[in-house]
């Protein structure tokens, strides 16, 4: 009998018969508030009305229309739909399947364009799992061991990770910015180095924001030393954090925006985006893929900017995320350590009385969660980080029964 490999873990045990909304519906009926929305993918709800019919509309008409043999509809639309939404001179994007393919396809993009081999990094990053995607993660090592030698020329700077360090703020951001500079001068030179790829906040590393002062030093340097910026907007992106792109927070200019997840409201469909100037500097025939800018995920993620638009979903993402972090902020107590969060990106990272990681109790209040109707997720070095992402069209009142299930696990644990 054929199963599932073994090493795929669940992070809960319900079996989906459906989903509306915020909800998933299990197949023996039970109504699962869902706070993961498919790890931030389902950023307009489960089946929103406005997507189903507009995927269901395309699938008559076309399925699949590989884009380096033809162009279709949708494809074209959805192209000239993100320049209304894309930041200031990213006027070109290539289009892929997964986040992973949109960072490799970044990576490879930033090293023709410059001539340069090098890449820094961020300590705590997630950019994915393939092999150069996996060589560029540094938020766990599950994602990057047992499968050496791995890609060369990526090199790790420091995120301003506050509350790990014990330092404030701007003590954290002083040392990661200087630590980047001493990488420059020891490790690898400015005139090799072809980009900086960091997320505006950590995701898989523990949902840990990062700050003005920190990515306009990055920038400043970029600029100095003709060095790319490439953001890494797969998490991010599409109104996750209460601005339409996480970067924005920040007043950073990018030179290239990963993206994915959020873009298709679950429909497989990534890509990056950069200047005409810029992409062009990439060598013919290094772009391509069989089912990149696939017909149903081009209309689905058309579908989707028209709702995230007509519904004001990135400002529902800030109110409600407020909201969120407001809550669980006030309902802490002694297990949590730190709470923190962009918008509708919210972590309570769980530690010990004596300021550890405490990856046992955090795996103990997501289980309650579970069994109490609200699914959750994990996440950091230690997964000692339970994350709240619900989908971007969640309500005051579904803040409030999540936070109110949130309490009763804390009071239990």
């Amino acid at each position: 009998m054929t199963e599932l490999s073994p090493v795929l873990k669940q992070a809960t045990p319900v079996v989906v018969d459906h989903g509306a909304g915020c909800y998933l519906y299990s197949t023996d009926g039970t109504r699962y508030l869902d706070f993961t929305a498919g790890i931030g993918v389902t950023s307009t709800g489960h089946c929103h009305p406005h997507v189903v019919a507009a995927a269901q509309a395309q699938v008559a008409k076309l399925i699949h229309g590989q884009y380096t043999t033809v162009m279709h509809q949708p494809l074209l639309e959805l192209t000239e739909r993100l320049g209304t939404v894309l930041p200031e001179g990213l006027d070109s994007v290539f289009y892929a399947n997964s986040g992973s393919e949109a960072v490799e396809a970044a990576l490879r993009l930033a090293r023709q364009a410059t001539g340069r081999p090098n890449i820094v990094v961020f300590h705590g990053g997630f950019h994915g799992r393939t092999v150069a995607a996996a060589t560029m993660t540094t938020s766990g090592t599950r994602f990057s061991a047992g499968f050496s030698p791995l890609m060369s020329g990526v090199h790790v700077a420091p995120f301003p990770t506050a509350f790990r360090y014990g330092w404030s703020e701007a003590e954290a951001t002083d040392f990661a910015l200087r630590e980047l500079d001493y990488l420059l001068a020891t490790l690898t030179s400015p005139a090799e180095t072809a980009a900086f790829v960091v997320e505006p906040m950590l995701g898989e590393g523990g949902y840990i924001p990062g700050n003005a002062t920190f990515f306009q030093g990055l920038r400043e340097r970029a600029d100095r030393h003709g060095i790319l910026v490439i953001f890494d907007e797969i998490q991010t992106g599409f109104g996750r954090t209460g601005k339409f792109f996480g970067h924005q927070h920040f007043g950073a200019r990018p030179d290239v925006i990963t993206i994915a997840k959020g873009l298709a409201s679950g429909f497989p469909l990534s890509g990056i985006a950069a200047s005409r100037e810029l992409m062009g500097r990439a060598w013919p025939g290094s772009q391509g893929g069989t089912y990149g800018g696939n017909a149903v995920a081009c209309a689905a993620a058309i579908a989707t900017l028209e709702v995230i638009e007509s519904e004001h979903l990135v400002d529902n993402a800030a109110a409600r995320g407020a909201r969120l972090l407001s809550g669980l902020r006030d309902s802490a107590g002694k297990a949590i350590g730190d709470v923190r969060g962009l918008g509708l990106l919210v972590g309570a990272e769980f530690t010990t009385a004596t300021g550890e990681p405490d990856p046992e109790t955090a795996a103990a209040a997501q289980r309650r969660a579970v069994d109490k109707g609200l699914l959750l997720l994990t996440c950091g070095a230690y997964s000692n980080v339970v994350r709240m992402i619900p989908p971007l069209i969640v309500t005051d009142d579904q803040i409030d029964d999540a936070l109110a299930i949130w309490s009763e696990v804390l009071a239990e644990l």
